[in-house]
């Protein structure tokens, strides 16, 4: 089987899987030569350590049982993407409204600043510069397709 199949019937299954609670999302299926499966999940709430183990356990039985890897030779990670990954899908971004965000941009650019509105085409992020008296704030209305990747910045 194809890495592109495998990666498809692993996402059916997982898809499957999560229609009994529409608060998590598939966010990406990573497969490495050594066939390693990491599986990144989220939610809108945040992702439980539980959960995770739920569809670990379930999904690897799936996996094993399909025959996906004829030798059983395959390894399953569930989690979710972590704070140092770029959001993928619009829920990410909608679930992160209000974070600070670094925006790369195709063309080179960078705009950091606080998500402010998210909708299918477009981001707005509100870019704060200078201090005091000489604080200006930037208003950036950024189409999703001009954007490289976007990452949650955290704050101490």
């Amino acid at each position: 089987m194809s890495s592109e199949a495998t990666t498809g019937a692993i996402t059916q299954m997982m898809t499957t899987l999560l229609e009994d609670n529409p608060d998590y999302f598939l966010v990406e299926i990573k497969i490495n030569p050594t066939n390693n499966v990491k599986v990144f999940l989220d939610a809108d709430g945040g992702v439980s350590i539980d959960k995770c183990v739920k569809y670990n356990r379930v999904l690897y039985k799936q996996i094993e049982e399909s025959g996906i890897f004829p030798d059983g030779n395959f390894s399953l990670e569930v989690s979710s993407p972590g704070l140092d990954e770029p959001l993928k899908l619009i829920r990410q971004y909608i679930k992160n409204t209000g974070r600070n965000v670094e925006v790369l941009l195709h063309d080179g650019g960078k705009i950091e600043g606080k998500l402010k509105v998210v909708s299918d085409v477009t981001i707005q992020v509100e870019e704060v510069k200078g201090k005091n008296k000489k604080q200006e704030v930037l208003e950036h209305t950024i189409p999703i397709d001009n954007i490289k990747t976007t990452k949650i910045q955290i704050q101490f």
